[in-house]
């Protein structure tokens, strides 16, 4: 599973703040890798430096192999708060998707 990430010009994307969002997603959907080809991450920040509640959010897109992109957005208060949002319901996507496709066979 390959994990992708970038950030919106009001975000530092520093080389930690990506090894912790890999950490994140791998972690996420560990029990269900083999199915996920690829996962892309954009952080962003909706009020730039106005700041404002729920104003970090967090886009993630997973392809899944023989599926359409699933994608998922968080928003949140900290950047943290909406990557950890963002990760839960990715997993709970994939795995509905992946739930789906055995029941089907």
């Amino acid at each position: 599973m390959h994990i992708e990430f970038s950030t919106d010009r009001h975000i530092h994307g520093h080389e930690a703040l990506a090894a912790h969002v890999q950490g994140v997603v791998a972690h996420a959907l560990s029990h269900v890798s083999t199915h996920v080809t690829r996962v892309e991450v954009h952080a962003s920040d909706t009020n730039a430096d106005k700041g404002g509640p729920l104003d970090k959010r967090c886009t993630m897109e997973a392809r899944i192999e023989g599926r359409q992109p699933t994608v998922v957005t968080d928003q949140a208060a900290t950047l943290e708060q909406a990557i950890i949002g963002a990760a839960g319901k990715l997993r709970r996507a994939v795995e509905s998707v992946v739930e789906r496709r055995q029941d089907q066979r």
